[in-house]
């Protein structure tokens, strides 16, 4: 035999040995299969929220509710759980030009610092809108503007209260709407900021009749000022909506959901204004950037007295990929609460765990690479970019280990998300148990839940057992 076939023959026995004996050397894989749950789950920037309120205050009476003006604050007993209405993670405060700026270049920026304090401290961020004006000589545009314009009243648009085209207007308004922007883009207490330009309570009455430089001027500012927090836009024409995105991720709200007729027997919101203005108007897929949040027309028991379909409404809303609810801080009807936690189980992003795979064992200073299969069963993506991370802990080591996984890209349906972090070469050997979380960004301690059994005391949820050793 030559020696080239020797050196052949020998090559392929070796080749063939090490095959052999592979499954013996491989690394051990270990599989979890977590248990879904259906409990309902508070967590950030989705869900009902409280408005001109906080967790724990006492809801609106009947069928009245409060808005455009500065809060009222509650007694607080403690407690943060609502009567008649689901546990929120939202306040939502609205109030008018004039009282945020009751004189002019004067600001009242210690009504919004209150509300942002009182929302962290009832473990809620805050939306915010600051409406030009409301209806009536009580909810007017500040007193000094007022003397400076004039009055007036045959307004081309009913709900005007002065005219848009005024380069005053845009000057004033956008200024205060600019000084805002400094002083509170970026706070993580902060959860949005409505883009609120002209009409009656900021809804955008008669945009489509604004002029381009007035509509660009009015959306400018807040594009141009919240770089950092979301912006929500008011559902209201093809060129102000189709502008606005033109420029920013900008999501969408309306402020009459449930609408099934109440001010005309052949017309409603829901069937003849809504699904026509999603797609007309361009913001069909705006949801995929940022959130879409919607009002109650009325409140919900005036839903129920006129005897229109909850479930409709519903379904309707999460077509729409509704993020979050503001049901005006009104009870919830006590017949409806099956179909409000069905909606509450689908409203924005809701994440299960569906597979990971990790190794059994590991050095220190070695990389733990893992596999991850995740289920939003939810219609909507978490827009806030909370960080996902692996901990090892036993009796006397705990250590975090962050991903890089952008949970802001998890659509609806499956989303799979393979990585792998350092452990450090100061891991003292032994055993650990392995955790997962998506953590706060301040505190490093689990933000949001998951749709999965396993949680700990402290919110972080088991995997199982790794070893850590030489």
């Amino acid at each position: 035999m030559s020696i080239s076939r020797l050196i052949k023959v020998f090559s392929t026995a070796i080749i063939l040995t090490s095959a052999s004996f592979a499954p013996v050397f491989a690394q051990e894989t270990i599989t979890v299969r977590p248990k879904e749950i259906d409990d309902i789950l508070t967590n950030p920037g989705i869900g009902f929220m409280t408005f001109q309120r906080f967790n724990g205050d006492e809801l609106n009476a009947a069928k009245s509710w409060t808005e455009g003006k500065p809060i009222i604050y509650q007694d607080f007993d403690g407690s943060l759980q609502n009567k008649d209405h689901p546990m929120t993670t939202i306040a939502y405060f609205r109030i008018y030009w004039k009282f945020i700026e009751p004189k002019m270049g004067k600001y009242r920026w210690d009504l919004i610092d209150k509300a942002l304090e009182t929302a962290r401290r009832r473990q809620q961020t805050l939306m915010l809108r600051i409406a030009p004006y409301g209806t009536g000589k009580e909810n007017d545009v500040p007193d000094w503007y007022r003397a400076m314009v004039g009055k007036r009243k045959d307004w081309p648009v009913k709900k005007w209260q002065v005219d848009p085209e005024d380069p005053r207007y845009v000057r004033y308004f956008t200024k205060m709407i600019r000084t805002m922007g400094k002083r509170y883009d970026g706070r993580p207490d902060l959860e949005s900021v409505d883009v609120s330009i002209v009409g009656a309570w900021g809804e955008g009455a008669g945009s489509a009749q604004l002029t381009q430089k007035t509509r660009e001027a009015l959306v400018d500012a807040y594009i141009d000022s919240f770089k950092k927090t979301h912006l929500v836009m008011l559902l209201t024409d093809k060129k102000t909506n189709s502008y606005a995105l033109s420029k920013a991720n900008v999501g969408w709200r309306v402020d009459c959901l449930g609408d099934m007729g109440g001010f005309s027997a052949n017309w409603s919101h829901m069937n003849d204004y809504y699904p026509q203005a999603i797609i007309n108007f361009g913001v069909k897929d705006a949801w995929k950037k940022a959130p879409v949040t919607l009002e109650v027309c009325w409140v919900m028991k005036h839903w129920k007295d006129m005897g229109w379909d909850v479930d409709h409404i519903i379904d309707e809303s999460l077509k729409w990929h509704i993020s979050s609810f503001n049901a005006k801080s009104s009870p919830v009807p006590k017949e409806w609460w099956p179909a409000v936690n069905r909606w509450l189980g689908k409203m924005g992003y809701r994440f299960v765990l569906r597979k990971f795979t990790y190794p059994a064992a590991l050095k220190p200073n070695g990389k733990l690479a893992f596999t991850s299969w995740w289920d939003n069963k939810g219609v909507a993506l978490c827009y806030k970019k909370f960080p996902l991370a692996l901990r090892l802990k036993n009796s006397e080591k705990t250590e975090i280990l962050v991903t890089s996984a952008d949970i802001r890209t998890w659509l609806p349906g499956d989303n799979l998300y393979d990585g792998s972090v350092l452990v450090p070469s100061s891991m003292p050997p032994g055993q650990y148990d392995l955790q997962i979380g998506i953590l706060d960004t301040l505190s490093s301690k689990p933000k949001v839940q998951l749709a999965i059994s396993s949680k700990q005391p402290d919110g972080w949820y088991h995997l199982g057992k790794i070893k850590i050793g030489n």
